[in-house]
Order: C-alpha cells, then structure tokens, then sequence
C-alpha cells in the first residue's frame, strides 16, 4: 500500500509538525503542566485500535520511530520524542468485566477511578493507580505500584494477557503460552516497551469488604524517631495493610498554624473483608509510644477506593508542574528519611514532598517472579517537586536533582515507572536487575530488528 494510502487507512486524525493545530496537540500530550521541547514529526490519535496496525507501516514507510502515549502521568513525558510518530491512544476507553470469570478486558485509555467503580459495583477490585486518573496503558507496562499491592502484588501481577502490535505491523496475543517472552517484557519494560499495547486481560479479585485508614502527622523534626517506630510496627502488620510515609506541608486540616509546617504523615489503609477485621489489622499503630506528639491523629476511619482515588488526585492535579524521580535502596527508612527532611524544608514549593511507602510491590517474592518488573530494594522514596509558576521551573527542578542526589549513594535502583529519564543515562538500566535488562535488550533485537520503536527516554 502507498504511503497516502496507508495514511488514508487511518480512521483517526493525523497531526503533522507545521499544522495549525500541531502546538495545541502536541501539548495536550503531556497531562504535566511542565511540556518538554521534544517535537514528534506526526501525531496519529487512534480512533480505535484498528488504528495501530495501519499507524505502524506509515512509520515504516517514513521512516519515522515510535514512542506511545495511552493517557497518564508520565512526569517527565517519556512519550514525547522527536523527530518520529506518536502514536496517541487516548480514545481507547472500552472496558468489558466477566463477572463469570472474575476477569476485564480493557483498553490502555482506560483510567483506575473508571474501572474502579464499576468493579466496586460488581464486588470486584483490582489494584489500580493511587490516582484514579491514572491510565492502564502506562501503569501496567511499568509493573503498577497501586492500592493493596502489599497483598496482591505489582498491578502487572493481575495481568493475565494483552493484545499488542508488534514492529511489523502484526496483532498478536500474548500470555503464558502465546508469545511468552512479549508477555514478560510487557509487565514491566515501561515506556521502553518494542510494542503497542492495544487491550489487556485482567485478573479480578474480591472487593473488601471493609476499608480504613489510621493516619498521623508528626512534627518534620521528629522524622528519625517516627520511622525507628514505623519500621518495628510494619513488621507486626498484615500484607492487607498499606503503610506510607511522606515528608510534606501539613495540610490545613491537620493544624492552625500559620505558616502550615512540615510533617512526617504516617498513613495506613487496611483492605479487609470486615470493619472488624480492618480495625484489627490497624491495631499495632494504636500502640504510637509519642502519640502525644502528633499535631493530627485519626484512627480507623472508613473510606472507599473512590475516596482515595480522589484524595490522590488532590495532591497531583491536572496541568501542574511536576517532576519526579524513584530510588530503591537497601537503607532503612530512618537515614533515608533524615537525609530528605533536610530537602523538603528548604523546597522552593510548599506543595513539594516525597513519598516513602513500605512495601509497595509486596514482600512477597511469589508475586515478584516471572516479568520484567522486580522490587530492587528494601526501601523506596519517590520526592516530588510540584509547583504552578513557569518562573520557578530552574529552581524547582534543581531542588529535585539536589533531593536525590542526597540519597543516590545509598540507591539499589530505580522504578522505570516514575524514574526521571532525562537525570541520567543510566537511569532505565538501573531500573532493572542485570539479568533484566539483558534479557530485554536481546528481546528488542528479537522483536524489533530495524528499530522500528524509540528506546528509553535518556537526557
């Protein structure tokens, strides 16, 4: 097929550079409010996954690479690459849920907060994004940090199977059986993936029947003493108990002073199949030796995935700046905390924090076998600079690098998902083990010969 054929086989819209349109879209591609200068040649926004294929030999035949985009939160905008195609899946909204099979089948546009409810409707979960506007393409690629990951594992965990469009064009399923390796690529490569993603199985599980939330917010200062007590308290709660850290601003709820301080926030959300169970699971955080100490405290509050989803995308709304980054560690809480505390009182944004949740893919090594993804580590911290004044761009993205560059020394990696890809070189070879990458290397060769597909974002 020619090459105008090949575009005119396109049911959707064909954004080339030089269009009137082109700024508008191109921007609209990066849900942060900080839009990085990379300039695709073409931006194909698929009407329906029939798209795909049609998308990739017009590539081909350009001689364009291809970097994707589903709809998230990537904060360093890994999908917007110059000189190449972007193909944009934004319209691929359809879910189906199975109640029969306890399964879903949904497209990569598909977001935690709408799948969420409707499963919830049906008695059914699945540990989605901690903010619901989170999309799956993304999310599940990069392995999926999500709500009760403790216990069921990296959301990718849940993946039974995907549908894909590979570097020649072709439709393929992938699972155990079909095309084994392009399904272990698929849970957790990332935006590196030699790949479309167009559909994926997921794997359902019962809805809580209860779910409840402890949460303490302790003056910055006491940051080595709360952690020391996190660390012993973790170990005597339930895999159903998601336990969190972050080094932030207190929230106007939380006190009346005037300026707000900064806070060490300790959350816990139980998932249980009862209020009493949940109130049980959360038991060990009543046992707070320097309770009285804390500037907020409230215990065994019930609340829904809706609600924290919703309370997820407070922190990080749409159209603000953001950058971010990830590091897995060895390190206990406790120096990693300390060194962090030191950056989030001198950040240049009240809004700034770092999140420090333990646990987060599982302890678990059962659920941790068999894909890409891998825990590197025994800790993980993930600072966040956020802030709205184009002004403030150097100085926010500069207190980022300083923050990391703080606890890089003690680093054992980083998670491909939040990673920011520009820092460093290295940084998506560090996001997996030794073993990983090689096996993903030799897979891109395998699957994509010609380069048909960008590899990982580097500065």
């Amino acid at each position: 097929m020619s090459e105008q054929g090949q575009a005119r086989a396109i049911e959707g819209t064909l954004v080339q550079r030089g269009d009137a349109d082109y700024e508008a879209v191109r921007a609209s591609m990066v849900w942060n409010g900080l839009k990085p200068e990379r300039c695709p040649e073409v931006i194909v926004r698929a009407a329906s996954e029939r798209d795909v294929p049609a998308a990739v030999a017009l590539a081909r035949s350009r001689g364009l690479r291809i970097a994707v985009r589903a709809r998230g939160h990537s904060w360093c905008g890994s999908s917007l690459r110059s000189d190449g195609m972007l193909i944009d899946l934004a319209r691929l909204r359809r879910f189906d849920i199975d109640v029969t099979s306890a399964t879903a089948t949904v497209r990569p546009a598909v977001t935690g907060g709408e799948l969420g409810r409707e499963l919830a409707a049906r008695g059914f979960s699945f540990p989605t994004g901690h903010c619901g506007s989170v999309a799956f393409g993304g999310y599940l690629l990069g392995g999926g940090l999500g709500w009760n990951s403790g216990a069921l594992g990296p959301a990718c965990r849940s993946v039974d199977g995907i549908e894909a469009v590979t570097a020649d064009g072709e439709v393929v399923r992938c699972n155990e059986d079909e095309n084994p390796d392009l399904f272990w690529a698929a849970r957790g490569a990332g935006p590196g993936f030699f790949a479309v993603v167009t559909g994926f199985r997921l794997r359902l599980h019962p809805a809580p029947g209860a779910i409840m939330s402890t949460t303490y917010a302790f003056p910055l200062a006491d940051v080595e003493v709360v952690s020391s007590w996190t660390g012993e308290t973790a170990r005597k709660l339930p895999p159903t108990v998601e336990l969190t850290h972050v080094l932030t601003t207190a929230a106007p709820y939380m006190t009346e002073e005037s300026p707000r301080p900064k806070v060490i926030v300790v959350a816990a959300t139980a998932f249980a199949e009862s209020a009493e169970q949940a109130v049980q699971a959360l038991r060990p955080l009543r046992d707070c030796p320097f309770a009285d100490r804390a500037l907020f405290r409230q215990t065994d509050e019930p609340t829904t995935f809706d609600a924290l989803h919703k309370a997820s995308d407070v922190l990080w709304p749409a159209r603000t700046r953001c950058v971010a980054d990830t590091l897995w560690s060895d390190a206990d809480f406790g120096t990693l905390l300390s060194r962090l505390s030191r950056s989030v009182e001198n950040a240049p944004s009240d809004r700034s924090l770092v999140l420090a949740p333990v646990a987060p893919a599982s302890n678990n090594p059962d659920l941790l076998s068999g894909m890409a993804f891998s825990a590197l580590g025994r800790s993980y911290v993930v600072p966040y600079a956020i802030w709205d004044d184009p002004a403030e761009d150097d100085a926010n993205i500069h207190w980022l690098r300083q923050a990391m560059s703080s606890v890089e020394p003690l680093g054992t990696g980083h998670y491909i998902a939040e990673a920011d890809l520009t820092a460093d070189p290295d940084r998506a070879r560090r996001s997996f083990t030794t073993s990983d990458w090689q096996r993903l290397e030799a897979l891109r060769a395998r699957y994509d010969p010609d380069g048909v597909f960008h590899s990982y974002l580097t500065p």
